[in-house]
């Protein structure tokens, strides 16, 4: 058990994947910056890969959903941490669930602060008359904002990246061992206004599989499991991992592509924690929101156009879709895709 002069931090986040993912980065300049600090990180079990190659961090995996349900099942939660004896709580997540949380420590007199997610600004640019249109600071940002207001200011000097992580003998047999690049293609995302059209993706496709790609095609779900299957049939190069593969397998997966295709998903997020070239397709959201993959290139971020879509950004996560918005993704075309992707692997 730490000593009580020992800094430590709780640092919560519980969701989403993204927002997790985006944590990275900022907790590696942390560490680095402050060797002798010690980090506990509070979130879905589910996301404890994303952590394993941070120095001085421990896990910490809670189900707040079940097990930790409710005002009772935050007040265990609060007295199973308790014994850490943190000097200081940093509430990266800024919702319901963790203001309760906080709010225990705060009784107790530990130091604490939260994330500024910049609301009124997300809503100016958001909001379809008198929109703001600007680009906000990012999500790594306010992050680091919060460690700066606990009195340990962050550096973000752009190379905080994971390592490439070990492939498993069943990712290699599910690959093959052709001289190919990688590219992975992600074309889901949580809500339909952020997904690629399929009828779009397969035109990329079949201009993709004449070149010297393995194709590897990530979804979750049976739906898209399926949706990704008929691709994977019709093409000879394109291989479908959805369902596969453990997280962690899919994780040390993604660290060895030579390059991605994401939506404003996760699957971008993961990808550019191990610094690999990412491209961002952006359909009723923006990167201005401050929700773009670390460190990539503004290049890489191709976005609907705005002006046949002037409202874009529609919302923050991608959950409004106007009246005539429908297709905005049809904007981004496939021979666009095609151009930056073979810049990047040619």
């Amino acid at each position: 058990m730490p000593s009580p002069k020992t800094p430590h931090i709780l640092c919560i986040r519980f969701s989403a994947m993204g927002d997790v993912a985006m944590m990275v980065p900022v907790l590696l300049a942390l560490t680095r910056q402050y060797p002798e600090l010690k980090i506990t990180v509070l979130s879905k079990p589910f996301f404890a890969p994303f952590f394993k190659e941070i120095q001085n961090l421990t896990f910490y995996g809670a189900d707040v959903k079940q097990e930790y349900k409710g005002v009772c099942g935050l007040f265990k939660l609060y007295k199973t941490l308790k014994p850490k004896r943190f000097t200081a709580v940093a509430d990266l997540h800024n919702v319901l669930r963790s203001n309760v949380l906080l709010s225990f420590f705060r009784f107790r007199g530990t130091k604490n602060t939260q994330i500024d997610k910049g609301r009124a600004e997300k809503k100016a640019l958001t909001q379809q008359t008198n929109k703001v249109f600007k680009p906000l600071k990012s999500t790594h940002q306010r992050y680091a904002a919060v460690f700066k207001e606990l009195g340990f200011p962050v550096d973000l000097k752009g190379d905080e990246v994971l390592p490439k992580q070990k492939l498993t003998d069943a990712v290699f047999q599910a690959l093959g061992s052709e001289p190919f690049k990688w590219l992975g293609i992600a074309p889901f995302a949580a809500h339909d206004g952020k997904k690629y059209p399929l009828e779009l993706l397969d035109v990329l496709l079949a201009d993709l599989v004449s070149k010297k790609y393995k194709i590897i095609l990530f979804g979750g779900g049976k739906e898209e499991q399926q949706l990704l299957n008929a691709f994977e049939a019709k093409y000879k190069n394109a291989v479908n991992v959805a369902g596969k593969f453990s997280f962690s397998e899919e994780l040390a997966l993604i660290s060895h592509l030579d390059a991605m295709l994401a939506m404003d998903s996760g699957n971008g997020h993961m990808a550019a924690l191990f610094g690999v070239p990412t491209v961002t397709l952006w359909g009723v959201t923006h990167p201005y929101l401050g929700f773009a993959p670390y460190m990539q290139p503004e290049e890489n971020q191709l976005t609907a156009d705005r002006e046949q879509f002037p409202a874009i950004p529609t919302s923050a996560y991608g959950n409004k879709v106007p009246e005539g918005y429908e297709n905005v993704m049809h904007s981004i075309k496939p021979k666009t895709i095609l151009n930056r992707l073979t810049e990047i692997l040619d």
